[in-house]
């Protein structure tokens, strides 16, 4: 038999327990006031930055080429004003430029544990994506080398895939794709050099196969170079059925050259 709660008593009941959130959270912010994730000095609430970090941010926005997502005068004007035409992924967007204010955020998240960031990054990505977002049917993570993510202990493109999901209400298949071949990693690589590190790194997880068919798909990473390891996943995943995929990092190169 099963037993549920009068309503009235049910509503008291949640009603008490977000009051005891909210004290409990009180007392936390009393004797631990929250932090500026970039630069600890304190701030209105967790997880939040300070004035002075958040101004420091070069977040992207119009006009830019509405393909590639690059910040550019001539964007909207329906043509696209990059050599991006080719990419096998329909559209890409990130939040901010890669620069020295938001190049630690990201290597703090992905080097130094700093975990708290990736829900962080994950409210910039619902804002710089929302047309993507809208009618999307999975996020997809870029995956790690089993090597490297036992090394690091977690994928930080995942745990950004996850906050975003957790916001957007897209479904997230965070082990879509593996990455059975170790590369070496992408900086100081040229263009070039960057494509061939990554071809044929990647692979479609068969348990997902079919679900993955006919969707359209928003790739999650952290940083937008050379656009080889976006490029690379899409190709994989294209070539599994999916109907179009598209690009969401949190930080992007101002010039790939």
């Amino acid at each position: 038999m099963q037993f549920t709660l009068p309503r009235p008593r049910f509503e008291s009941l949640r009603r008490d327990l977000q009051l005891l959130r909210r004290f409990g959270q009180l007392v936390l912010d009393t004797v631990l006031p929250p932090r500026c994730l970039a630069c600890r000095q304190t701030v209105a609430e967790p997880g939040a930055l300070c004035a002075t970090c958040w101004s420091g941010l070069s977040f992207i926005s119009a006009p830019l080429c509405p393909r590639c997502g690059a910040p550019q005068e001539m964007a909207g004007t329906g043509a696209l004003p990059c050599n991006c035409a080719r990419r096998r992924y329909a559209q890409a967007r990130a939040a901010v430029l890669y620069d020295d204010a938001s190049r630690p955020l990201v290597t703090a998240l992905k080097f130094a544990d700093r975990t708290a960031l990736a829900d962080l990054f994950g409210r910039w990505l619902q804002a710089a994506g929302a047309e993507m977002l809208a009618d999307a049917d999975l996020l997809v993570p870029v995956p790690l080398h089993r090597w490297r993510l036992l090394w690091r202990r977690y994928n930080q493109s995942a745990l950004v895939a996850t906050a975003l999901s957790r916001r957007s209400g897209v479904q997230l298949l965070p082990d879509a794709l593996l990455r059975p071949r170790r590369t070496r990693p992408q900086p100081g690589l040229t263009r070039a050099a960057r494509r061939r590190n990554v071809r044929g790194a990647f692979a479609i997880n068969e348990r997902h196969r079919l679900r993955l068919a006919g969707c359209r798909i928003v790739l999650v990473d952290d940083v937008l170079t050379s656009g080889a390891t976006l490029e690379e996943c899409a190709r994989v995943l294209l070539a599994a059925g999916a109907v179009e995929v598209r690009a969401l990092t949190v930080a992007r190169v101002a010039d790939p050259a």
